[in-house]
């Protein structure tokens, strides 16, 4: 049992830093192929190559796990797998090429997976976990000096600050302002960022192959008889990176930045400060509420990860203040959002995507409420899904009654120029869209429409009319008793008190 766990421990252990100096290069190697074959070029046989390249890669940096009599098997499955992108590269072509490269490697390099459920749950972490693995390999070339540790500190903060301050700049115009006074265009004439994300990409799709890991038996059979521990994370990634200095840290600068986000929204959204030049309110109302919402969500995930049930943060008295000061900052920022949208709505009239937001809104904001509660009273996570669902199935059920065909209609002709004077003009083609249900809605528009001067208005009415009937006939169609509803019967009936209360002309 002790040579078991010692194999076991060794077969599990990270490989030496040197050695993953040396299969860093490789992987940098494959990534440079992989722009002179692709980057701003149409892909063919280059992939073939590429693919022959990766396998030839990967046999020399693993040679010493290599078993030839089953490698010559998989390198006639990788030849096979080569045939149809040879032929022509599609998507299915691709697919099996990169298939038979994964089951032409698990076949030479890992003889002990040999059922098949074995070998598919092989492929499967391989391919879902293997691009996620390259920066934590990565780290291991660095010594966990004080200087490493304190880069671990600050990495996650400085990251997640930079998404949180590209979202802002997407969301609000004067920061946008702010973030290009630092002129970001004298780095990107030298560096070309899309090229920098296609070689992290390349990277992290290669990583896989050269440093090649399988779950090997023999460690889950030591691990069932308790005699060797499950290996630790990364120490580098553990204490630092996810430890309660880096989330402390984290919360604090977010703070800083959620705060300067609420401070400009209560002095141009609240207070109706003049904006800056060359800024109006409707495009400070409309870029502002779809990526806020997107920093509420990733917020609510970071004090998810944050405060993990176990986590060394759950129960610490530091770190709890911040992130409920956080959150209180992600629901102001949640109803600045809904502010947004109200007046964008003003200016553009309403749609069902306008109406969704809304509500999608308003979940968003009791799900961080939710939040605090399950850190608040100690709940589980699966407390907190489940009262998230349980309020998801009562708005569900409640938009299930609401008639949002006629509301929609009704709102966007009274408040339409015609009506009242300001707003959009009346949208004919989207106002028919809405079906049968937007007929009492027709007819007011109808009557505003008459009311105008103008040929375009007058145009715009006649279509309206002669539209009219056909949503009438196919409301009749609709009081079959195959397709009776009770909401079609409620239009009906009004529709006939209208024309039984219209004069005789």
């Amino acid at each position: 049992m002790t040579s078991l766990a010692t194999t076991s421990t060794t077969g599990i252990q990270p490989i030496r830093p040197s050695a993953i100096s040396t299969r860093l290069a490789m992987a940098v190697m494959l990534a440079a192929l992989a722009d002179w074959l692709f980057y701003g070029q149409r892909v063919g046989l280059s992939l073939v190559i590429f693919a022959v390249a990766i396998a030839c890669g990967s046999v020399l940096a693993n040679h010493a796990a290599l078993d030839f009599r089953r490698g010559a098997t998989g390198a006639v499955i990788f030849a096979l797998g080569l045939l149809p992108a040879i032929d022509e590269l599609n998507t299915l072509s691709c697919f099996i090429v990169v298939t038979a490269l994964m089951i032409a490697l698990l076949l030479a390099t890992n003889p002990e997976t040999t059922g098949l459920a074995e070998r598919a749950r092989a492929l499967r972490n391989f391919l879902l976990l293997g691009p996620f693995r390259f920066f934590l390999d990565a780290l291991q070339v660095f010594n966990l000096s004080a200087f490493t540790r304190g880069v671990a500190l600050w990495l996650m903060p400085v990251v997640l600050g930079t998404v949180f301050v590209a979202l802002f700049a997407a969301a609000n115009p004067v920061i946008e302002q702010w973030v290009s006074l630092l002129n970001p265009k004298v780095v990107f004439e030298y560096v070309s960022v899309w090229r920098v994300l296609f070689w992290t990409l390349m990277l992290s799709l290669v990583w896989p192959f050269i440093h090649l890991r399988w779950r090997r038996k023999t460690v889950a059979a030591a691990r069932e008889t308790d005699s060797v521990e499950a290996p630790p994370l990364p120490p580098f990634i553990a204490p630092e990176f996810l430890g309660p200095s880096a989330i402390l840290r984290s919360l604090i600068l977010f703070n800083l930045l959620f705060a300067a986000q609420s401070v400009l929204d209560g002095i141009y959204l609240w207070g109706h400060v003049a904006l800056p030049d060359n800024l109006t309110y409707a495009s400070y109302a409309h870029r502002g509420a779809y990526p806020l919402i997107a920093t509420a969500l990733l917020a609510a995930a970071f004090v998810l990860a944050a405060m993990r049930s176990g986590g060394p943060a759950e129960k610490s008295t530091v770190i709890r203040p911040p992130v409920y000061l956080w959150v209180a900052q992600n629901v102001l920022l949640v109803a600045s959002s809904i502010l947004r949208l109200d007046l964008y709505v003003d200016i553009y009239m309403l749609t069902y995507w306008r109406i969704a937001a809304f509500i999608w809104m308003g979940l968003v904001a009791l799900g961080l409420i939710l939040i605090v509660a399950r850190i608040v009273f100690d709940r589980s996570n699966e407390w907190l899904v489940g009262i998230n669902l349980i309020a998801l199935a009562i708005v569900l059920y409640g938009c299930s009654l609401v008639n949002f065909d006629a509301f929609i209609a009704d709102y966007n002709v009274t408040h339409s120029r015609e009506a009242s004077g300001k707003g959009a003009q009346i949208d004919v083609n989207y106002l028919l869209s809405l079906g049968p249900q937007a007929l009492p809605a027709i007819d007011k528009a109808i009557e505003f429409l008459a009311k105008s001067n103008g040929s375009d208005l007058s145009a715009r009415g006649y279509r309206l009319e002669s539209q009219r009937d056909h949503l009438v006939e196919q409301q009749r169609q609709d009081l079959a008793w195959r397709s009776w509803g009770l909401r079609n019967w409620r239009l009906r009936h009004r529709l006939d008190t209208q024309t039984a209360n219209q004069p005789a002309g």
